[in-house]
């Protein structure tokens, strides 16, 4: 999976546990994956996958944003913003929750 570099010791450290993400499903429960900051660079943390669902990127919580590694919604939104340009409240998005692999 890839990350920007700003999420690195948060993923590490077991702070970001989740990421939502545009397109295909996938990633499946159980799943060992890299976490890389490029498609050929070394990975900097291994994550098993916990859950996948499918969520309204407007529905995003409190709790979530910070599972994110955000402060708050805002944050998740302004960053969403950056990576895509624009967010719209209906897009659904894939929610996948992970821990880091020890």
């Amino acid at each position: 999976m890839l990350f920007k570099e700003r999420f690195i010791e948060l993923i590490s450290t077991g702070q970001k546990t989740q990421t939502r993400r545009k397109g295909k499903k996938r990633w499946n429960v159980g799943a060992i994956h890299q976490c890389q900051t490029s498609r050929f660079g070394e990975p900097f943390a291994h994550v098993k996958i916990l859950d996948v669902m499918r969520e309204r990127l407007i529905e995003i919580s409190p709790t979530d944003a910070r599972a994110e590694g955000f402060e708050n919604s805002e944050g998740f939104w302004d960053a969403w913003a950056e990576m895509y340009g624009s967010w719209l409240t209906n897009e659904e998005v894939w929610v996948v929750e992970f821990e880091v692999e020890k």
